[in-house]
């Protein structure tokens, strides 16, 4: 990051690490007080590219490659164009034709290939398309307004859960603390010995702890999916529900609580993999297997592996295994007949 300066007065990261940024269409940079000062009167051509930009379309650069904020400013103007869902094929396979034709206008956009053609297609698509478009437009809007709708329900619910278990640690606190204090004045005015007031305070204390363990597993545990992701909570619920992920899976309400049912996965009826061992034609000895090696006397004259050598798995066993397969290969010639003659 330090190395990342304005081509024009060639400040830098690292010598002004106050240094803003700016990133127009084309992606290149500027430093902010460049581009006040080329583009004073609102256009002006790029210090790189000559190309004509103006200036309210200058942002920051929120990644260390400029290319990057490039290629999410050419998506979001692509996507406002080929905003199809996959409910809108037929097949999926079509479906997939469909995101591979953006992902490659995305890319020729992005690295200037064929930006002509590629523009006139978008053109010609989207005149094509254009109620189609403009249906999804509103889809789209009407979705994100719902959506924005169910976060604050979301955080709403997250903050009267936050301030109900700081209450709880409060009352758990205070519980502590005049459990203590108890103990404390029986020790001042009781005339009982003190190893009988400590066993009745630990009673007590440990019936203070039960109790708070079975006041927290008395809330409603989160629901999970067998690989431990959290499942949605009711808000986002009603939200997929409404969508086309709804189709995925299906909540049945309860008057007193929700559970979540998944579709079972069809099977898929394929034939097993069976190993089979792997059979090399050394024209050689059979090697001693590898638990042979140091019965056999083989690593009588073989260095032991220090403590760092073994860090990653190697083993003197292990190289001398490979010494012997490498020694005894190669050590049979194949006669003419079907007999064979050692060198």
């Amino acid at each position: 990051m330090d190395d990342q300066g304005c081509p024009r007065c060639k400040t830098t990261k690292y010598r002004n690490p106050s240094l803003k940024l700016m990133v127009n269409v084309c992606g290149h940079t500027l430093c902010e007080n460049c581009v006040e000062m080329l583009f004073v009167r609102g256009s002006g051509n790029c210090v790189q590219c000559d190309r004509l930009l103006r200036k309210n379309n200058f942002r920051v650069q929120l990644f260390e490659d400029p290319t990057v904020d490039k290629e999410v400013d050419i998506r979001k103007r692509v996507l406002k164009i080929y905003n199809k869902r996959d409910f809108d094929f037929p097949s999926l396979r079509e479906y997939n034709d469909y995101l591979e034709e953006v992902e490659d206008i995305v890319y020729n956009l992005t690295n200037n290939i064929d930006v002509e053609n590629t523009k006139q297609r978008m053109e010609l698509y989207q005149r094509e398309n254009r109620d189609l478009i403009q249906r999804n437009k509103v889809k789209l809007s009407r979705e994100q307004e719902e959506l924005e709708e169910l976060l604050l329900l979301e955080q709403q619910g997250n903050e009267q859960r936050r301030l109900e278990l700081l209450q709880e640690e409060q009352r758990q606190l205070q519980a502590k603390k005049k459990n203590k204090q108890a103990l404390l004045d029986e020790l001042e005015q009781s005339r009982l010995p003190a190893t009988i007031l400590l066993a009745q305070h630990k009673a007590r204390a440990a019936e203070l702890e039960t109790q708070i363990e079975q006041q927290k597993q008395a809330v409603k545990p989160t629901i999970l999916f067998s690989s431990g992701i959290q499942m949605f909570s009711g808000a986002w619920e009603r939200y997929l529900l409404s969508t086309h992920l709804g189709s995925c899976w299906s909540l049945a309400s309860h008057t007193q609580h929700q559970t979540v049912s998944l579709h079972p996965v069809s099977m898929i009826e394929e034939e097993l993999y069976q190993y089979q061992p792997l059979q090399v034609e050394t024209y050689g000895p059979l090697v001693p297997e590898l638990e042979q090696l140091g019965r056999l006397g083989y690593l009588n004259h073989v260095r032991a592996a220090l403590p760092q050598d073994t860090a990653g798995g190697y083993t003197s066993a292990l190289a001398c295994h490979r010494a012997v397969q490498d020694a005894f290969s190669g050590l049979f010639l194949q006669g003419m007949n079907s007999s064979t003659a050692s060198v």
